[in-house]
């Protein structure tokens, strides 16, 4: 409801018209003649990491460098670094450091959005930097308070300070922004009370605190903003009533104050906002009646929620009288009474409707016909339900006539009784039903022998089902290739109905709440390792001095089924692949707490690259062995997960910050809180069709693009990419940001020819002949990982294969026995052993593109070849990157012993 945006534009105008300048990335009015201004640049360059191909070193910031606007004077005015991404080496330590903006004397406006800033925000910007106008600095993971210091930005007129990790109270000081025209403050965890200074604020237009911990009542001196549009105070603890002075607010066009503690009744006054577009009160404590006036018409109003407060009584006649409605929800009330019988014109607009869960009675009349999708459960209503009300409505437990799910005959008659009217007895004459006509002997006949004939045949279909499935169950769990060491049960992915594990008692230790908060030193702000997408993760200490990290999983910000679905797979998988579980505590209602060992080398991401002891920042690189070490441990992990589970379970969060390491770098993949079972099994899908059954949507995420295994293959590629060629995020970005450098990289990777690979390996990478060879076959299994069509990708279990014996893939030897690379091949050894088991046309599996005429050639007159597949008699380890043998015998070895065929031929998805 938050987020239909209903008038924003107009809202915040004057923040647009302010920062309009800073939206162009190169937008500039002249050429930059100030030197300190010229030397500020360099140095935030350097302290922030900003990119050269942002901010290149030689030419004129004022026209070259994206985000620069200066004046006609030459001087730096408004710095756009928004949505910028940091150097490599930068990135590794981020740091919040923009001193050098002080010598910028002539900045109005900085935006930093989106831009990581770990850090407090410097007293520089309150103190120093007093001509500035516009300072936005939302989603930069900004920590600490709000510095007092802003207070003496008087010429600020704009200030966003959204989704950071803020805290305290809001300064006082704030009040002397008096030429402040949009604050937000939202997404935050900031406490205290709301400050009464901000009544001082009469140019405020826009004022979000919403998200934060606010607690006290809403000062009545918010009703003096007479030019304030939208104020949203939502999803705090305020308590206290609704001030009637808001109704002094004649431009207010946005109004949320849910999710707090407010009570009281809903004062008449607020009748004054003529202006207001949306009014949000749902989720608090408020009680009494609606006044009858509260809804002047015309009016302006499109939403309004009001849910679960205990509003009681009558719904105003004017509520169905405003046209513009687009969305109402009044449910969770005590609201009661009949519904109006005339409705509007049909010039009013549609809308949806919710008002389930109260004590409406009488008849559905056509004052609803304007609504499209309506809730009308959990009401009294009575008599036939009229044509216009929609089938995706929901009606369930009323008293209405042919539904189901109604309320029992019982109920419905005592609640009219005590409203002292009649109950109609769901359209029945008399208290009980009419006896149903009793058919003949004859029929009663025939009958049988109708229900005989069809129950026989049912039964006997029944059994044929049943064999068809034993026999596929029993090819799919007894089928070869399948890696069973450690295994332990086979995992369900769906979790008890409590939202919990049916068998908590085997999911690890149950841990307190305070030995959690010893453990983490009241997991303050040292003990953050990083914001997860599920939790935030905290590095901590048990007693015993057991290192430890503890996810606080807040219900009110991430979704509540993840960590069921994350306890039910450790009480299930017992695989040496998985980060170990040690215990959990879920004794606190909103907060819950999941407890794992302690990963020395922490994930792939922050160890592919370590700072060296040197003065100079030098970087350490994880070395080839250990990259193809953790590469094999990762398609063991997730071989187990797509062909030793039943049904196969998908990942769906494979990316290198979720491939944690332990001291000696062994694997034990994280981030398991999306795993799902994979959508449309192969069986079930077969046995669908035959049947003409619709698939069920129940047998994982409703999210069906990467609710099967070849997302999670696609993903391992980009980790294997990131592998080879050292550039970091690459697995953790989203694949229309890396299209442009995945086009301009797979051209490098030829299974003809291995020197095009050494293009795009990392340059930290120091590797032998040997060694190279296994990287070139690495960044061969990338690429077709990497296919764009989920079908031509390899499984998983495959690909494990291939990571294990690399140089089986670019090798053959010959009568000499000299191991020498391929310089020509056909196209079947590789396409053939990934692809050619499907049977695909050339046209499908020619990805690979040609690296000279010659090779073309080579291609063309090899276009015949059955797959077969030339190598050597004995390969060397992959981890010592050795040769073959020098042995005279050489044979020749299908592709199927590498890459083996599928039991059935079928598409892997």
């Amino acid at each position: 409801m938050r987020d239909l945006g209903i008038g924003r534009l107009p809202l915040l105008l004057p923040a647009v018209l302010l920062s309009l300048l800073l939206l162009c990335p190169r937008l500039a009015l002249g050429q930059l003649t100030s030197r300190a201004d010229r030397a500020a640049l360099l140095q935030l360059r350097s302290s922030l990491g900003i990119r050269s191909r942002d901010w290149p070193r030689k030419p004129d910031p004022c026209s070259q460098w994206n985000g620069i606007q200066c004046n006609g004077n030459g001087r730096v005015v408004g710095i756009n670094i928004s949505g910028f991404r940091r150097t490599r080496i930068s990135a590794l330590n981020p740091q919040f450091s923009v001193d050098a903006l002080a010598n910028l004397t002539s900045l109005t406006a900085f935006n930093a959005s989106r831009f990581l800033l770990p850090g407090r925000i410097p007293d520089l910007f309150g103190q120093q930097l007093v001509s500035l106008e516009v300072l936005d600095l939302r989603s930069c993971s900004v920590i600490g308070v709000v510095p007092s210091s802003l207070g003496g930005l008087t010429n600020l007129s704009v200030l966003y300070l959204a989704g950071n990790n803020l805290t305290g109270a809001i300064p006082p000081i704030f009040g002397r922004l008096f030429r402040l025209s949009a604050l937000n403050l939202s997404g935050n965890t900031l406490n205290g009370s709301f400050p009464p200074s901000f009544a001082s604020l009469k140019n405020l237009s826009t004022l979000d605190i919403s998200s934060n911990s606010l607690s006290g009542s809403i000062p009545l001196g918010i009703g003096t903003l007479s030019r304030l549009q939208y104020l949203n105070l939502s999803r705090n603890n305020l308590s206290g009533v609704i001030p009637p002075q808001l109704g002094d607010l004649r431009s207010l066009v946005d109004l949320d104050l849910s999710f707090n503690g407010l009570s009281s009744s809903v004062p008449p006054d607020l009748r004054g906002l003529r202006s207001l577009g949306r009014m949000l009160l749902g989720d608090n404590q408020l009680s009494g009646s609606l006044p009858s006036n509260l809804f002047p018409n015309p009016s302006q109003l499109q939403v309004l929620v009001l849910r679960n407060n205990a509003l009681g009584g009558a719904l105003p006649n004017s509520l169905w009288s405003l046209p513009g409605l687009i969305t109402v929800d009044i449910s969770g009330n005590n609201f009661t009474g009949l519904l109006p019988d005339r409705g509007l014109n049909s010039n009013a607009t549609t809308a949806a409707l919710n008002m389930s869960q109260n004590s409406f009675y009488g008849n559905i009349t056509d004052v609803l016909r304007r609504f499209g999708p309506m809730d009308l459960s959990g009401n009294y209503f009575e008599g036939k339900v009229p044509d216009f009300v929609r089938l995706n409505s929901s009606l369930n437990n009323n008293c209405l006539q042919s539904v189901l799910n109604q309320r029992t005959l019982e109920d419905c008659s005592s609640f009219y009784t005590r409203a002292g009217l009649v109950f109609d007895n769901f359209g029945r004459t008399n208290s009980t039903s009419p006896p149903a006509p009793q058919p003949s002997k004859k029929s009663n006949r025939k009958l049988y022998i109708l229900i005989g004939v069809l129950g026989g045949s049912g039964i006997l279909v029944l059994l044929l089902l049943l064999c068809g499935l034993l026999f596929i169950c029993t090819r799919k769990r007894g089928s070869p290739n399948q890696r069973g060491v450690g295994v332990g049960p086979v995992p369900s992915t769906s979790p008890a109905p409590s939202g919990q594990p049916a068998n908590i008692a085997r999911v690890g230790d149950s841990y307190t709440y305070q030995q959690l908060l010893e453990a983490t030193n009241e997991f303050n702000d040292a003990s953050l390792i990083k914001h997860g997408h599920s939790g935030d993760l905290f590095k901590g200490v048990l007693e015993g001095g057991i290192p430890v990290v503890v996810k606080k999983i807040d219900l009110q910000a991430m979704k509540k089924e993840s960590y069921p679905i994350e306890l039910d797979f450790f009480s299930k998988v017992t695989h040496g692949r998985f980060v170990p579980f040690l215990g959990h505590c879920l004794e606190n209602e909103n907060e819950k707490f999941l407890v794992y060992k302690y990963m020395p080398n922490e994930d792939l991401a922050s160890s592919l690259y370590k700072k060296g002891s040197s003065d100079d920042d030098s970087l350490q690189s994880l070395d080839w062995i250990k990259r193809l070490k953790i590469a094999v441990g990762a398609a063991e992990g997730l071989t187990y997960l797509h062909h030793e589970c039943y049904p196969p379970l998908v990942h769906r969060d494979v990316q290198a910050s979720s491939i944690l390491l332990d001291d000696k770098f062994e694997v034990r993949l994280g981030s398991l809180s999306e795993v799902c079972a994979q959508e449309g099994d192969t069986h079930h899908s077969r046995i669908s069709r035959l049947l003409r059954l619709p698939q069920s949507s129940d047998q994982g995420s409703s999210d069906s693009t990467n609710a099967n295994c070849a997302y999670d293959v696609f993903c391992f590629g980009k980790v294997l990419l990131e592998l080879v060629t050292g550039k970091l995020d690459l697995s953790a970005s989203p694949d229309a940001e890396i299209k442009e450098w995945l086009d301009q990289t797979l051209p490098y990777i030829n299974i003809y020819d291995k020197e095009l690979v050494t293009k795009i390996v990392d340059p930290l990478l120091i590797v032998d002949e040997d060694l190279l060879e296994e990287v070139w076959a690495m960044a061969i299994v990338a690429r077709s990982c990497l296919n764009p069509k989920p079908t031509r990708r390899p499984p998983m279990r495959y690909i494990l294969k291939a990571l294990e014996n690399p140089l089986k893939i670019v090798r053959e030897d010959n009568n000499s026995g000299s191991g020498r690379l391929r310089a020509t091949s056909s196209r079947g050894s590789w396409n053939a052993a990934l692809f050619g088991s499907w049977r695909h046309s050339s046209s499908d599996v020619a990805v690979i593109p040609a690296a000279s005429s010659a090779t073309t050639a080579t291609r063309l007159e090899a276009a015949g070849a059955t797959g077969s597949f030339k190598q050597s008699g004995t390969t060397g380890s992959h981890s010592q990157g050795s040769g073959p043998n020098n042995g005279s015998s050489s044979h020749r070895r299908h592709s199927k012993d590498i890459f083996p065929e599928p039991p059935d031929v079928q598409d892997v998805e």
